[in-house]
């Protein structure tokens, strides 16, 4: 059957359409995506704007029509951290099914983290072992480690790319270079914040491999010598601490608009790259991890799985 996800998130629309079928791999037929900065249309009194709320209209609507379009038997569409924590935002998602008759389903970060582990399982096979997975979005930091197919922790933390860089680095966002000091403060910050979920994926045991998904650790792998996409999803590909070390020191010294004209950065997303960065050493570093394997699977992935096994069990 074909199926669409429709992933609404903290920076882009994105629609993933698949031919899949239960027990077989999950073939992408399209990949599309649409600009939106959710997040940045959400205020200091955590209400989305009528503004944002007009672009996801827009979006979502572009979408189901591309989806039609492909002949989608199924569109499976969610929100992630934006909406969910909009003090509006089950109002706005009532204004959208109405006026484009889509059904958002607001996901929890801890239930993203489960179907983001639920795709990286897939991917690696129970070869891989215990299996602990990073997955930095826009809006948060989601962790996950287990044997099964089901984590034994999965835990979202509110350490997104864009997130920190709206708190910490401003200037990064309109083009600027980042502040030194407000970059070591951001990485103090985030240090902070991960104790808590640090100690529990301690205690859930040493992982055998360790994979991080998302496009900001992508782009963090690609800027330090990783295979560029066009290489194929199954080329393996690193980021290790060492690296990252050494892209910092390198991102925190030059402007965002300058960094976006670099192979392997989407312009739209490069003010987040030093933010992204520092978050993923801050965690990498807490959880004494040397290196982490990049999975092309995460999300979106996980929702389409997670349905077909549905559709078996029926």
């Amino acid at each position: 059957m074909r199926l669409g996800v429709l992933d609404v998130g903290s920076n882009t629309v994105h629609l993933l359409v698949v031919d899949a079928h239960r027990g077989g791999h999950p073939t992408a037929q399209h990949d599309d995506r649409w600009l939106l900065r959710l997040a940045e249309h959400v205020g200091d009194d955590d209400v989305l704007s009528k503004e944002g709320e007009k672009a996801l209209v827009r979006a979502v609507r572009k979408a189901c029509e591309q989806a039609e379009k492909l002949g989608c038997e199924e569109v499976l569409a969610l929100v992630t951290s934006a909406i969910r924590e909009a003090r509006n935002g089950m109002e706005v998602l009532e204004r959208v099914r109405r006026q484009t008759g889509v059904s958002l389903q607001v996901t929890s970060g801890e239930e993203e983290a489960r179907l983001t582990f639920l795709a990286v399982r897939r991917w690696y096979g129970w070869s891989a072992g215990r299996l602990l997975v990073l997955d930095i979005g826009g809006g948060s930091l989601e962790l996950a480690s287990g044997v099964d197919e089901d984590p034994e922790v999965a835990l979202s933390v509110p350490l997104g790319a864009g997130r920190m860089t709206r708190r910490f680095l401003p200037e990064a966002a309109t083009g600027g270079r980042p502040d030194l000091a407000a970059l070591t403060a951001l990485g103090d910050h985030a240090a902070d914040v991960l104790q808590p979920a640090v100690k529990k994926l301690r205690g859930a045991g040493p992982p055998d491999l360790v994979a991080a998904t998302s496009k900001t650790f992508r782009t963090l792998a690609r800027l330090t010598g990783a295979a560029p996409y066009s290489a194929g999803l199954r080329v393996p590909r690193e980021l290790s601490c060492d690296g990252l070390g050494q892209l910092i020191g390198f991102v925190s010294r030059i402007e965002s608009r300058a960094l976006a004209e670099l192979r392997g950065v989407s312009p739209d997303r490069a003010h987040q790259v030093p933010a992204g960065a520092m978050v993923a050493q801050a965690a990498m570093q807490a959880l004494d991890l040397p290196s982490v394997r990049i999975c092309p699977w995460a999300l979106r992935e996980g929702v389409i799985l997670r349905r077909l096994d549905s559709l078996g069990d029926a």
